[in-house]
């Protein structure tokens, strides 16, 4: 196992799972963060593009990225929460880049705002 890329699922309430991998490169003290908190969960929010759901860290910018790709998945500073960006977009603010959904995506754009949201460790 890759101490560098670190598989996750993102279970959603109701409609299935999604997976992926934290990338510890892109935002090295964040990752680090989320991996000693998980499994973290919470009521989903959508936003534009954006599904976010809100977790119990305060940590600040981290390299932060004013535009993201469809797939990413990030940590929102401003907002303290994890964000999934179903396209290409500019967030709300600056977002800590945190890794990238590889399986189903799909799942995310069926996703209402307060359904329970799931981050682990695979």
């Amino acid at each position: 196992m890759s101490v560098s890329r670190i598989p996750v699922k993102i279970s959603i309430e109701d409609l299935g799972e999604s997976r992926g991998f934290l990338i510890r490169f892109l935002s090295p003290r964040t990752v680090d963060a989320i991996v000693r908190m998980l499994p973290v969960e919470g009521r989903a929010v959508l936003w534009k593009s954006e599904v976010y759901f809100e977790i119990p860290l305060r940590i600040g910018d981290e390299k932060p990225k004013e535009m993201v790709k469809r797939g990413d998945l990030a940590y929102w500073p401003f907002g303290r929460a994890i964000c999934i960006f179903l396209e290409d977009m500019r967030p709300y603010t600056p977002v800590n880049l945190i890794g990238q959904i590889t399986e189903n995506m799909e799942v995310f754009s069926k996703v209402r705002n307060g359904v329970k949201m799931k981050l682990e460790r695979l």
